[in-house]
């Protein structure tokens, strides 16, 4: 899916908050145009260094991958504004909100973004569900739902993927 959604905007400039091991990465980056940098933000080190090789090993040249370690609520803010086509969020689930704000503010008008565990493990369907996690998930649907700028699919497959465009 991530894939499909780089390729789709014909992406050049990808923000993912949340680096992990590098696999989703890999997968915006097999979908971005040939030259396209992939900006990925993480507040551990290690999955850092994880990445970097997981990209080495699929044959993605280093200069494709700009690796930031820190919290992504304090490098966002220094991104350029309406610099990205595409901006792909897998971290705090506490700090969507906050990653929606951040991701308006980066993606340009057509650009495409993305949260990862839209339905937390099936809790999110459940109103008797009320950890801070899945209360910030379903804020984060009811946010992009009601905001008139984006139009807004939610995949069902796996944990769930909520995919937004922005408007003009």
């Amino acid at each position: 899916m991530l894939r499909f959604l780089a390729a789709t905007v014909a992406a050049r400039s990808v923000v993912e908050v949340g680096t992990g091991a590098g696999v989703s990465g890999i997968y915006l980056l097999r979908g971005m145009v040939g030259d396209g940098v992939l900006t990925s933000i993480d507040v551990e080190g290690e999955h850092q260094r994880v990445a970097k090789e997981s990209f080495a090993e699929a044959g993605i040249p280093s200069g494709r991958a700009r690796l930031i370690t820190g919290r992504a609520l304090d490098v966002l803010p220094r991104l350029t504004d309406g610099a990205y086509d595409l901006v792909f969020c897998d971290a705090a689930k506490a700090e969507y909100g906050d990653y929606l704000r951040e991701a308006l503010r980066l993606l340009r008008p057509g650009g495409v973004l993305a949260f990862d565990n839209a339905l937390w493990h099936g809790r999110v369907p459940d109103p008797a569900n009320r950890d801070s996690e899945t209360v910030a998930v379903r804020e984060l649907l009811r946010q992009v739902h009601d905001d008139e700028r984006l139009t807004a699919v939610l995949v069902g497959a796996g944990d769930g993927l909520l995919a937004a465009v922005k408007g003009a």
